[in-house]
């Protein structure tokens, strides 16, 4: 589907803005003070840095996926999915 240099196309970018996530939040927000259901978290700042950061990430990774997705050429609707041997009468460039 997709080759080597586009997967870090994707990779990369999603990593550096969730590292930049990861400083912008943890910097306003104690991961000790967050809070889940009305009850605090029973996890370590270290289990809260590491999730959030896979989730950031996960976020920009879905992005670019899907960027790089709708970004993909389109064939033509005039383009005859059929190869050559194959192709119906009705089929357009028949000559092809």
């Amino acid at each position: 589907m997709w080759n080597h240099k586009q997967a870090i196309w994707i990779l990369w970018p999603a990593f550096m803005s969730a590292c930049l996530l990861e400083v912008l939040v943890f910097a306003l927000v104690d991961p000790l003070d967050l809070h889940w259901s009305g009850r605090a978290l029973p996890w370590s700042r270290q289990a809260v840095y590491t999730t959030a950061f896979f989730v950031f990430w996960a976020a920009g990774l879905l992005s670019g996926a899907l960027t790089t997705l709708l970004r993909a050429p389109m064939p033509k609707v005039s383009d005859c999915p059929f190869p050559v041997g194959a192709r119906p009468d009705d089929c357009p460039h028949q000559a092809d």
